[in-house]
């Protein structure tokens, strides 16, 4: 089971006299980043809000934007009555100056900041349960979508490790060709500048043991293999967050392939390195977006 860190959730649920709206957007990211929009009867939430996000997303890049709805009901509001008679001094003054109706000066007054302001509502321990019904709902949703994208993910990785196996195949099947022709290419090579005998052929013989053995793969080849299983067993696995891991994993298959392709002398084995190296790319971008 793989998720994939894209998805997108949405979830709409009346509290009591309120209606709120969730969205949440989530993008690939190395770890969680949150941007959230929230209403001001949810400010003394933030934190929870914040907390029950992070631990049920883990990773990515998320938006979440949280809206009250108008349910065309009456908003209570909260006049500042001191603040209003500071303003209303000054005010009569300069209508008794400029000589001004005064009677629109409780019309101006209403009008300056601060004077009228929405109370301060907040929600009930009862209202607070059902928002986070609301908002577990949206994530829900958004793991729906997560884990849909993970399982065309995780088939198009199963291809591309499958593809590296089997140029992998070719590889080992090469192997023996490919220290054969080195043998008789140096053998050809000293025949032709030295003179058959003009060289000690045991001496020969010891030094292709040692250089072969230098540029032997098969070593990388049994690591290749180890690695491209292990990929494969820990994509099968249930736990949740693993593209970390599947990231190391393909940077460890990577260093097997440049190796062989360093060590092979042949452009047979190069050209399946070639392919492989094509098709692990192809995976990395792949696992870029993995939970």
């Amino acid at each position: 089971m793989l998720k994939s860190m894209t998805g997108f959730g949405r979830s709409e649920k009346s509290v009591g006299d309120k209606t709120f709206l969730v969205d949440i957007k989530s993008l690939n990211g190395k770890q969680f980043e949150l941007q959230l929009k929230l209403p001001a009867i949810l400010k003394p939430f933030e934190f929870d809000i914040r907390r029950i996000l992070s631990e049920k997303l883990i990773r990515g890049s998320v938006d979440c934007m949280i809206s009250l709805k108008d349910t065309g009901s009456a908003k209570p509001v909260t006049i500042n009555t001191d603040l209003a008679k500071a303003y209303y001094k000054p005010l009569a003054e300069l209508s008794a100056a400029l000589n001004l109706d005064p009677s629109h000066i409780l019309s101006t007054l209403v009008k300056l900041p601060e004077v009228i302001t929405p109370s301060s509502d907040t929600l009930s321990d009862k209202e607070w349960v059902d928002f986070q019904q609301v908002l577990t709902g949206a994530i829900d949703k958004l793991n729906k979508h997560r884990l849909n994208e993970g399982a065309m993910m995780e088939t198009d990785l199963v291809l591309r490790i499958n593809n590296i196996e089997k140029q992998q195949a070719e590889v080992i099947k090469l192997e023996p060709l490919r220290q054969q022709k080195i043998r008789e290419g140096i053998t050809r090579l000293l025949e032709d500048n030295v003179g058959k005998e003009n060289y000690d052929g045991n001496r020969l013989e010891q030094e292709l043991i040692y250089y072969i053995e230098k540029i032997d793969i098969t070593e990388e080849q049994v690591r290749l293999k180890n690695h491209c299983e292990y990929f494969k067993s820990l994509l099968a696995e249930n736990e949740e967050s693993k593209g970390k891991k599947l990231s190391f994993i393909l940077q460890e298959i990577g260093r097997e392939i440049n190796t062989t392709g360093s060590k092979a002398y042949d452009s047979t084995i190069q050209k399946a390195v070639v392919m492989m190296k094509d098709e692990l790319e192809k995976a990395k971008e792949q696992v870029l977006n993995a939970l």
